[in-house]
């Protein structure tokens, strides 16, 4: 094994990072071709773009890759919050809501969609990949196989999307708690998936047979090493994920003292519910949607009462010859 710090190129990590920018591209160009208002990134949606391909190429290449793969927990910990945290979300906030409603209009994409969207089932989900992907036997094959590190780093990408699927609010067909409720969620996803860092913490031997040579490249045991992660972890999701839910929780009070909602419901998710609607109908009678088809209004925020009562027959009308003259 060479130094820690030896340069190595990652040409796979760089290709499938290049491919991951000529994917959106074309995705977003496919769907423009169909006039959809709303297809075309704003230069916002770029810079999320530039940022998520920037964050993978920490993540993925020299020398966090090589750090990771062979000498420091900490340097996979720091890895893996890059994957999680940074780049999965910017990357779904650089695709417009008409892209992710094309790509997501299949019938069983847009059931996984919404089954993993659900809190509960979000959360179980991602602590599966955040736990599964920790195991002493996957953190043994990420370090002996290129292909064992691709698969891995997939799946925390794809843990990422699922761990911001609920907070985001363009995508369509998207659950959407409300701002308790997303509070909630995201103050569970900081505590559980994260308990192997308190493990990390307070083990008095090493857990990683991969990282004995810790001190080589960070100038640490490995047991300081491993507490170290433990911390970088803790310090880096909770703040990260409680000022997300902080800022819910102020919007959602904001809303509801100046009686608005920027929460507007678009045409990807309108039309997205009627697609669910009609699928549920072609299934026959008895398997409706348990749920109404379109979002409920958010916490704090007062139906309409300046429209008319549709709940009040109209007037009748005089008849045509009792009108009163001039």
């Amino acid at each position: 094994m060479t130094g820690p710090y030896a340069f190595h190129l990652h040409l796979v990590a760089w290709l499938a990072i290049a491919a991951v920018g000529v994917a959106y591209g074309t995705a977003v160009r496919r769907v423009a071709r169909t006039s959809r208002p709303g297809s075309a990134p704003t230069r916002r949606q770029r810079w999320y773009l530039a940022g998520g391909l920037a964050a993978l190429a920490v993540a993925l290449t020299w020398p966090v890759a090589d750090l990771a793969a062979h000498w420091s927990l900490t340097a996979l910990l720091f890895q893996r919050l890059l994957l999680v945290l940074v780049a999965a979300p910017l990357l779904l906030l650089a695709l417009p809501a008409p892209v992710i409603a094309a790509f997501t209009r299949p019938a069983p994409v847009d059931r996984a969609l919404e089954v993993l969207t659900r809190p509960v089932v979000a959360v179980v989900v991602f602590t599966v990949i955040a736990v599964g992907t920790l195991l002493t036997p996957v953190v043994a094959a990420q370090a002996s196989s290129a292909v064992a590190r691709g698969v891995i780093d997939g799946a925390l990408l794809f843990g990422g999307a699922v761990l911001w699927g609920p907070v985001l609010r363009h995508i369509p067909g998207a659950s959407r708690p409300s701002a308790v409720g997303l509070a909630a969620y995201l103050f569970v996803q900081s505590v559980i998936p994260g308990f192997p860092s308190v493990i990390y913490v307070f083990a008095r031997h090493p857990l990683y047979h991969v990282f004995t040579h810790a001190h080589a490249a960070i100038g640490l045991s490995p047991v300081g090493d491993q507490e170290l992660a433990g911390v970088m972890a803790k310090v880096a999701t909770l703040p990260v994920l409680w000022t997300v839910a902080w800022v819910a929780l102020a919007r959602a009070a904001r809303e509801d003292r100046e009686n608005t909602d920027t929460g507007v419901l678009t045409w990807a998710e309108v039309e997205r519910q009627l697609e669910r609607a009609e699928r549920h109908e072609k299934r026959g009678p008895g398997r409706h949607p348990t749920r109404h088809p379109f979002p409920r209004p958010r916490v704090g925020i007062p139906p309409a009462t300046d429209g008319p009562d549709l709940d009040r027959p109209p007037p009748e009308a005089d008849p045509p010859g009792d009108a009163p003259g001039p």
